[in-house]
């Protein structure tokens, strides 16, 4: 059932009272053990969006469950619970026993950006070698890094505005994201997973004649709303080796996809990216890295066969044990 504005907002009234006064109640350690096992999302209700969980019975609205419980202090966003912020303690008692009227159907709502505000969204570029074949790119010594804004930020079945833009090649990347947990300077390969907080699908959304255009990538990487993301996010304990990941891109009603490898095709695994990435950018919790896309990206094919995403067009972006991200050219 749809909430209307004035019960969204009663139902929140717990969590917001205290909203400028949320603090750190757990370290990294305490983050990961409030929230071992648990699948978070960003929800939207009247523009104010705002925490869930997933479960089997359908999706837990912390805000309202609060309510319902005289909970106080709750976290509202994914970005409070990375950071420890608020009473974690009590979101695990809303887990296990939900009210009712708090469980949400998957199909009636409406999603945010899984991550609200990352310090910084960092992308690996040419990360699987049939990916360099098909785009005739050479192989670097290191990870390709480059970056996207967060004005770039979209959500599952959130849409992509092109037809404002100077562009006509529009192009999706298919892509597992990490979201960091814990603040990672120069860190070695061997420890580099123990600081994720967990995983994301992500589309790199590209303009691609916007992208070739220059030798910097930027332009054609982050227009607004360029990098999708959810619609879940997985903790870390719930994929111990995300290099053993499919992962899969969909246009419309086609019934193959038309990107579909293994994250252990990619040339630099996550622990590498993120142990080379700390070298030089400190990384904090919240930031999230784009880690590469495989082949099958329109770029790859012949110049005859390049039928480049036009309005109308949606994207399905599918990865094993993290989730389905759909997206719509408009």
């Amino acid at each position: 059932m749809k909430t209307s504005r004035a019960e969204f907002l009663a139902s929140t009234a717990v969590v917001a009272a205290v909203a400028p006064s949320l603090a750190v109640s757990a370290d990294a350690a305490g983050v990961a053990r409030a929230v071992n096992g648990l699948t978070l999302t960003m929800l939207r209700d009247h523009g104010v969006d705002h925490i869930g969980v997933r479960t089997a019975a359908g999706i837990i609205d912390v805000a309202a469950a609060a309510a319902a419980l005289n909970l106080t202090g709750l976290p509202r966003t994914t970005d409070d619970v990375i950071a420890g912020r608020g009473n974690l303690s009590a979101l695990r008692r809303i887990v296990a026993h939900p009210p009712a009227k708090a469980v949400r159907a998957v199909s009636s709502v409406e999603f945010a950006p899984v991550v609200t505000a990352p310090g910084k969204i960092i992308c690996v570029g040419l990360n699987y070698q049939a990916h360099l074949t098909e785009t005739n790119a050479s192989r670097t010594a290191n990870p390709e890094l480059f970056n996207k804004f967060n004005s770039a930020l979209n959500r599952h079945n959130g849409t992509i505005p092109v037809s404002t833009l100077d562009a006509k090649k529009f192009d999706y990347e298919s892509e597992l994201v990490v979201v960091m947990g814990k603040r990672a300077k120069d860190v070695s390969e061997a420890s580099a997973l123990s600081y994720t907080f967990g995983y994301a699908a992500g589309n790199d959304f590209t303009a691609r004649d916007v992208q070739n255009r220059v030798t910097q990538w930027m332009t054609g990487k982050t227009p607004d709303h360029f990098a999708p993301i959810g619609p879940w996010l997985v903790t870390a304990d719930q994929i111990p080796d995300p290099q053993t990941l499919q992962v899969k891109t969909w246009v419309n009603d086609e019934t193959t996809p038309r990107q579909d490898m293994n994250t252990a095709q990619m040339i630099f695994p996550i622990a590498t990216i993120i142990s080379y990435t700390s070298k030089y950018i400190t990384l904090e919790p919240g930031d999230i890295i784009f880690t590469g896309t495989p082949s099958g990206v329109i770029l790859g094919y012949p110049p005859d066969k390049q039928v480049w995403l036009k309005p109308g067009d949606r994207v399905r972006t599918s990865i094993d044990k993290v989730g389905d991200l759909l997206v719509t050219l408009t």
